[in-house]
């Protein structure tokens, strides 16, 4: 086997155009999403409403994905991206509007209340299509060969955007308040979208272009359950970030568990992008071709421990080090997810695979919020925070004895093959 290149991916211009693009769509909606989260919470005073964001982005998300994904192995990738980055623009620049005391100032708050509630189930029928017109561009943009590479510089720049952008969420509500947080949010979806042209068209790669929707849905939900190991790598992501969804929570517990405010709200936020950040780092450097498996399962039983860890603490340090930690054994989780993907994946069926993929996990996020806001609601904040945490735990030791296939994966032939 060569030796390593942790940098092959990059020396693909487009490759780099691509991840520059995707840490500004994740950067922005990850923190569009801790505004309004902020923002609801701020207008009702009740962990529910927090849970009711991620149900009205779950429900479209997760009803259109399969559908999505049919239409991204049909279409040609880049303009889809474009086309999916413009709409995005629009229910940012209405999260503008609808926090705009001047706009909004002979409305009620209920009425403000349903509009967000609006443009968030909006944003969750449009990201369905996110997820498989990205995870298709990936393979047309770099060689077969680099799949495995370009995969781990892809997860690692979702992971680092995805809590970077809340912890800045956090700290320009602290500094500029809700409504021009909202207006850097616009700014960075318009550059995003700008950048997205430097990239050239792609052709189209499934053979089968005019096959019915009902064959082709069919198609693709059978070749991840004939899958074993794209199957559980799926199942027990989804069942994980399903029951740790307290980061959801986090603006409760920083205005009323560990009374920070929005200051410490933003610190919070930061601890799991260091994290990440060094995930980024050592996944670079060391391949996790080996026992992949048993790492996907350890990380997450530590993501699982970790919010334990930060649901019991009443300690603001400690609840910062237990975030650091689950952005560290999180990104990892993610990393080896993505690679077992991208290298068990055949070209054309990627659109439908990350439609798959977007359903059980990728929705489980929203998921999640609705899981945590409704046993908030019914247990208590730490209590809700604490189950869900035991529960990743019990499913990654359920999922280890159940699953032998999953344990025992490891993809180093899988790398070596690509390599060829």
């Amino acid at each position: 086997m060569s030796k390593v290149d942790p940098y092959a991916s990059l020396r693909y211009k487009e490759f780099n155009i691509f991840l520059l693009v995707r840490f500004l769509l994740v950067f922005a909606w990850s923190m569009q999403f801790i505004i309004i989260e902020w923002q609801v919470y701020s207008i009702t005073k009740d962990p529910w409403s927090l849970g009711l964001i991620g149900a009205f982005e779950f429900v479209p998300a997760f009803t259109m994905a399969l559908f999505a994904g049919h239409i991204v192995d049909q279409r040609e990738k880049r303009n889809l991206l474009a086309l999916c980055i413009g709409l995005f623009s629009l229910i940012s620049l209405g999260l503008y509007f609808l926090t705009n005391p001047d706009f909004v100032e002979n409305w009620s708050s209920n009425s403000v209340l349903y509009a967000i509630y609006a443009l968030v189930f909006f944003g969750g029928f449009l990201r369905s299509f996110f997820g498989p017109t990205i995870f298709s561009l990936i393979a047309l943009i770099v060689p077969k060969k680099l799949y495995a590479n370009a995969a781990t510089w892809s997860s690692s720049t979702w992971q680092i955007a995805s809590v970077l952008g809340p912890a800045f969420a956090g700290f320009t509500i602290y500094k500029l308040g809700v409504n021009l947080s909202l207006c850097i949010v616009f700014a960075l979806v318009i550059f995003s979208f700008l950048l997205v042209f430097l990239i050239h068209k792609k052709p189209i790669m499934n053979p089968k272009k005019n096959e019915p929707v009902a064959k082709s849905l069919k198609e693709g939900i059978s070749f991840v359950f004939k899958t074993k190991s794209i199957l559980g790598a799926i199942t027990l992501d989804m069942i994980s970030v399903l029951f740790g969804g307290a980061i959801a929570l986090l603006p409760v517990f920083a205005q009323d568990i560990l009374q920070v405010g929005s200051k410490g709200f933003g610190i919070l936020r930061a601890a799991p992008a260091v994290g990440a950040s060094l995930t980024m780092l050592i996944t670079a450097y060391i391949p996790v071709s080996k026992n992949a498996g048993m790492k996907l399962l350890a990380a997450i039983f530590g993501f699982g421990l970790c919010i334990i860890i930060f649901g019991l603490s009443e300690i603001f340090w400690i609840s910062m080090l237990a975030l650091f930690f689950s952005g560290v054994t999180d990104g990892v989780s993610m990393v080896i997810r993505q690679t077992i993907l991208q290298l068990k994946t055949p070209d054309h069926m990627r659109g439908r695979v990350a439609s798959v993929n977007s359903m059980f996990v990728g929705s489980s996020n929203e998921l999640g919020a609705l899981e945590s806001g409704l046993t908030a609601k019914l247990m208590g904040t730490v209590t809700a925070v604490v189950f869900g945490g035991t529960m990743t735990l019990i499913t990654v030791v359920t999922t280890g004895i159940l699953n032998p296939t999953l344990r025992k994966l490891d993809l180093t032939e899988d790398f070596e093959n690509q390599e060829k």
